[in-house]
């Protein structure tokens, strides 16, 4: 049977070219389940006919999905791009009328669900689409006289909410050529090899966790170990406790996930020599953390983009890394990328401004529900990302903030990453966040918001000790004029901190 979805045309070459090379293991150490190119693609045949035959599913289509990471949801991804299908990876972290809200703008034909979340699939299903669960997909054989659809490169094949920070979530549709430029692009910034092995864990409802390794693995014949969600012993495990053969070479952290990997009990004993180098996936990481890891002989290096740019757009790569720590690193090869000013207007090299970037890998658009069609979110193929950087003498990006993030007092621009970064290894602290409030002589001022960690030294920690360590870390006119001390910080359903709702808490205060 011949495939036009060139996705689907990749992953049957590789069940004939390397039959018996492990594709996925699957599962948390000890309990898990490995699959080979061969054995994934005869899932993939299985997949395909239940959703054309048993579900009648047609061209444009969507499937969405809700459950932890499972090898069967890469394998319906590739059915779906087989069938001209849209895969469409729910934030299982959302409120369930958060996930209603995603349901009526998307307006998925199945809602496919793993047993932990069948009491939310089931409540969506009753105004929404008929769900099913997972294993329906493959527990019993489907039918083999398909009628595949000539599937173009252009054909959407991804539908993937944003975090809804400063709205409500946002739909961005990449379509099978822009997820094989994507995984292109992570060629670049990883250099895979035969005998790599990735390790992930990172949610795959996130182009984070999808597709800055884990598909750009698959895509490239590259083993992948699959874990149903993050914990720190068993990342630390799988790192260091199996035969060294199996051990991954690669992984993906980002800062949360790599602050409970540093604070875990098995840390400092844990055998990393196996990792040739660990990807972060953020725009701001705490130097604190990178410098821990590189003390350890494990780089580590940084993929800079959003859900809407696929997301892999800068890349520094490990021989980069130790050198320029905290840097983003350098547009991937067919990336453009522009800093501009508030007027639209490039800036000189060293001045800050706003990143926008323009690829083969950025999404195609927003989904609009009203034409199933995505129109917006691109300006001439542009995307304006909304961070705030600079481009070093090399060319080098650094970010320093959110546009909207900016605090301008007496003048002068503070980015709020600057102040919280000085503090992210600080002893006692859990978080923290900074905000802008409006003052009369200065226009605004930067407030920091701390949360103490339950811990003997968080529970000492003390004002004058973070104000007179950040004395000796930042100029003078960027330190917070207040701090205060909060249980814990509002965040999003993907862990980011809601820094609108946080100012409104602190004016309240101010009030």
């Amino acid at each position: 049977m011949n495939e036009s979805s060139k996705i689907a045309e990749r992953f049957c070459e590789l069940a004939k070219s390397q039959s018996y090379k492990l594709a996925i293991q699957f599962g948390m150490p000890g309990q898990t389940e490995d699959f080979d190119f061969a054995k994934f693609w005869r899932r993939v045949e299985r997949v395909t006919g239940h959703l054309q035959s048993t579900h009648g599913l047609k061209v444009g289509q969507r499937v969405a999905w809700l459950g932890l990471n499972h090898e069967l949801q890469l394998v319906t991804l590739v059915a779906c791009a087989r069938l001209g299908l849209i895969f469409m990876p729910l934030n299982f972290r959302l409120a369930l009328a958060e996930l209603q809200s995603v349901l009526q703008d998307a307006k998925p034909d199945i809602l496919m669900h793993d047993e932990m979340h069948a009491d939310a699939a089931i409540s969506l299903s009753k105004a929404g689409p008929p769900c099913f669960q997972l294993e329906s997909l493959i527990a019993s054989p489907s039918s083999k006289n398909l009628a595949l659809p000539v599937v173009n490169d252009d054909a959407d094949v991804l539908l993937v909410y944003t975090s809804g920070t400063t709205g409500l979530p946002k739909g961005a549709v990449h379509t099978q050529a822009g997820l094989l430029a994507n995984a292109q692009a992570s060629d670049e910034a990883h250099e895979f090899n035969a005998t790599d092995i990735v390790l992930s864990t990172l949610p795959m409802f996130h182009v984070g966790g999808l597709c800055i390794q884990t598909l750009p693995a698959l895509l490239a014949g590259v083993s992948v170990h699959l874990h149903p969600r993050f914990d720190a012993s068993a990342w630390l495990h799988a790192v260091s406790n199996v035969e060294v053969a199996k051990r991954p070479t690669l992984s993906l952290l980002v800062p949360a996930t790599m602050r409970a990997v540093l604070e875990n009990a098995q840390w400092s004993a844990a055998d990393l020599t196996s990792l040739r180098g660990i990807m972060a996936g953020s725009s701001s990481l705490p130097q604190a953390y990178l410098e821990k890891f590189h003390e350890r002989g494990v780089p580590v290096g940084q993929i800079y983009g959003t859900t809407e740019t696929g997301p892999v757009s800068v890349i520094l790569k490990f021989r980069d890394a130790v050198q320029r720590i905290g840097f983003a690193g350098w547009p991937h090869a067919k990336l453009e990328l522009q800093l501009i000013d508030s007027e639209g207007r490039a800036v000189k090299q060293g001045e800050i401004g706003e990143v926008r970037v323009r690829g083969t890998n950025l999404m195609r658009g927003y989904w609009c529900a009203a034409t199933q069609a995505a129109k917006e979110g691109l300006n001439d193929g542009w995307f304006d990302t909304g961070d705030m950087g600079y481009l070093d003498a090399q060319g080098c990006l650094q970010i320093v903030g959110r546009n909207k993030d900016m605090i301008i007092s007496g003048g002068e621009n503070i980015y709020p990453a600057e102040i919280e970064n000085a503090l992210a290894a600080f002893p006692g602290l859990l978080e923290c966040a900074v905000v802008g409030l409006p003052d009369e002589r200065w226009g605004e001022v930067p407030v920091l918001v701390l949360v103490r960690a339950s811990t003997a030294a968080g529970q000492n920690l003390s004002e004058a000790a973070v104000k007179t360590h950040l004395e000796a870390q930042i100029a003078r006119f960027k330190l917070p004029r207040r701090v205060v001390f909060l249980d814990e910080l509002p965040k999003s359903a993907l862990g980011k901190v809601q820094k609108s709702i946080l100012q409104k808490q602190m004016m309240a205060l101010n009030s």
